[in-house]
């Protein structure tokens, strides 16, 4: 498939469905620095990974976002993650510039389980940050540790959604599952939490947390790709509980970290079993629409 072709069907897919464009709450824009280190992890297939993952676009910044707009996405983020300590405070920073030069991006921000995490993060929601993102598996941090508790409290008061990766997949680290959200979720009942990736692979369990928290919504990024099917596939005995809450679910593709192409990854739930175009309106653009205002 050409560039051209892909862009062709992407908008034909949200034009069939009366739509203005998508709303893509999980995309990745990072310093060039830590996205080439990303870039050459996920050559390296390593074990956070664990298999072959060919990066589709692998492109200059200005061209990644250039091509969302070209596809018709009319929100985006900038998720940015740290992997150790004293690196959150100046990733933020970076995308409170990324955000200001690229007014169609959500301003983005995130942070460590550190002494300081709670004072960056109110200087982030401060700033204007609407979205934050959390990622368990790489930070190999539990999220309910102590030094985390103002930044929940913050997050939840200012009532900011968190993209977090906590599932096993695409493998499991020491803090992922269901159990540590669980447990965060009994002491910061209100955080609007966006559990990446349906909770790949324990979909039924974060179903089960999305059914029981009002706040708690998933993202589809990945989900129900072939790419994905091959190892962690969705139970089609859950199809009709996806379907039920249609309201908290949000489209997120990865993007540029994919194995494969934008329109895969739309093709892929607007094919699913059962689902009607109300569902898939509120899946690619509404719902985060309602969310971000």
């Amino acid at each position: 498939m050409t560039e051209d072709d892909e862009i062709a069907e992407v908008r034909q897919i949200w034009s069939e469905l009366g739509l203005p464009g998508v709303i893509d709450v999980h995309t990745h824009f990072m310093p060039k620095s830590v996205m080439d280190k990303v870039w050459r992890y996920f050559d390296s297939a390593g074990p956070l990974v664990g298999r072959q993952w060919p990066i589709n676009y692998r492109t200059a910044e200005s061209e990644r976002v250039e091509m969302l707009r070209q596809f018709g996405v009319r929100a985006f983020t900038s998720l940015v993650y740290p992997h150790k300590p004293q690196m959150a405070a100046w990733l933020n920073q970076w995308a409170v510039q990324f955000a200001r030069e690229t007014p169609d991006c959500l301003a983005t921000a995130t942070f460590y389980p550190e002494p300081d995490a709670g004072h960056y993060v109110a200087a982030a929601i401060d700033s204007g940050a609407r979205i934050f993102k959390a990622h368990v598996q790489v930070g190999r941090y539990d999220p309910n540790d102590p030094s985390l508790d103002p930044v929940w409290g913050a997050v939840e008061d200012a009532r900011t959604p968190v993209v977090i990766h906590c599932g096993s997949g695409p493998t499991p680290g020491e803090y992922t599952g269901p159990g540590p959200i669980q447990a965060l979720l009994q002491r910061f009942p209100r955080l609007r939490l966006i559990v990446a990736h349906l909770g790949m692979p324990e979909y039924t369990d974060f179903l089960d947390i999305c059914e029981r928290s009002a706040e708690v919504r998933l993202d589809t990024t990945m989900a129900f790709t072939p790419f994905i099917d091959e190892q962690m596939p969705f139970p089609a005995s859950e199809l009709n509980r996806l379907r039920d809450l249609g309201d908290r679910i949000l489209f997120g593709s990865d993007f540029p970290n994919i194995p494969y192409s934008y329109a895969d990854a739309l093709r892929s739930l607007i094919e699913l079993p059962g689902v009607d175009d109300a569902w898939l309106r509120g899946v690619l653009h509404d719902n985060a629409a309602q969310l971000f205002g």
